[in-house]
C-alpha cells in the first residue's frame, strides 16, 4: 500500500527511512529555499545529495527525487518519479535509476565549469590588454562578456559649449576570441582608433594612446558610427 505523505513530518520520517536503506552513512537535512514544497535533503556516504519532494498534494503517494549537482545554477538536475510504496522501493529506484544520471550530470557540470573558467581567464586577459591601452576606460562586466567604454572630450582646453567626444566601445566575447569594436567621432580619429585594433599589427596605435595588443587569433568586428555633439556630456543615439 503506497504511503500518503501529506505533512512535512511524514516526509521527514519517510526520508529518514530511505536514508537508512541507502546506507549506514546516509543522513538527511532540512530542504531550504523551497517554501511551500514538502521535501527533505538526503546526503549519502559519497556526498551525493538528493532532493526528495512531494510536489503535488493531489497525489500524496508520488514523489519526485532530484540529484543535487555541485552547481545547480549551471545545469538542470536529473530527476526521477517514484511511488512511495516503501522506503526500500524508493532507495532501490534511486540506486538503479538516479545514481547513474547523477554521476553523468556531475561530470558534465564539472566539464562545463572548467570550460567557463577557461573562457573567463581568456576574457580577462583580453580585457586587461585593451583597457590598459585605453586609460580611464570604464569596464562593465556582463554575463559571459565584458564591455569596455572609453570617451575623450575633443574640445580645446578652456573652450565652452556642447561636449564633443571621440569614443570607443569594445565588447569582448565569452572566450575572448571575438572582439567587437565600435568607434565614433571625427573621421581621422575613427580611422586611427580602428587601426589600433587590427590583429597582428604590432605598430598600430590608437589616437596617441599606445598599442592595443590583439592577437591574430581574435576575430575583430569594427563598427563605425558618426555622432553629433551632445549637450549633456554623453553621445546621443547612434545612427547608421
Amino acid at each position: 500500500m503506497p504511503r500518503e505523505l501529506t505533512t512535512q513530518e511524514q516526509v521527514d520520517a519517510f526520508a529518514d527511512e530511505v536514508a537508512q536503506e541507502l546506507g549506514t552513512h546516509c543522513r538527511t537535512a532540512e530542504l531550504t529555499d523551497y517554501d511551500g514544497v514538502l521535501g527533505r535533503l538526503i546526503i549519502d556516504g559519497d556526498d551525493r545529495a538528493l532532493r526528495l519532494c512531494q510536489p503535488d498534494g493531489r497525489h500524496p503517494d508520488r514523489l519526485k527525487i532530484y540529484a543535487v549537482l555541485p552547481d545547480g545554477t549551471k545545469m538542470i538536475a536529473p530527476s526521477i518519479g517514484v511511488t512511495a510504496s516503501s522506503a526500500h522501493h524508493v532507495a532501490r529506484e534511486i540506486t538503479r535509476r538516479l545514481y547513474p544520471l547523477h554521476a553523468e550530470a556531475a561530470q558534465q557540470a564539472a566539464e562545463l565549469a572548467a570550460r567557463q573558467e577557461a573562457e573567463e581567464s581568456s576574457r580577462r586577459a583580453v580585457t586587461k590588454s585593451v583597457a590598459g591601452a585605453l586609460p580611464g576606460a570604464r569596464i562593465e562586466e556582463q554575463y559571459r562578456r565584458t564591455r569596455i567604454i572609453w570617451q575623450h572630450d575633443i574640445r580645446p582646453p578652456g573652450e565652452h559649449g556642447p561636449i564633443q567626444v571621440d569614443s570607443v566601445a569594445v565588447l569582448v566575447g565569452a572566450s575572448g576570441h571575438r572582439v567587437t569594436v565600435e568607434a565614433s567621432g571625427r573621421p581621422g580619429s575613427v580611422a586611427a582608433m580602428l587601426a589600433a585594433f587590427r590583429p597582428g599589427v604590432a605598430g598600430a596605435r590608437r589616437a596617441g594612446q599606445g598599442r592595443v595588443p590583439i592577437s591574430p587569433k581574435h576575430t575583430i568586428i569594427a563598427v563605425v558610427r558618426r555622432r553629433g555633439p551632445s549637450p549633456h556630456g554623453q553621445p546621443p543615439a547612434s545612427t547608421s
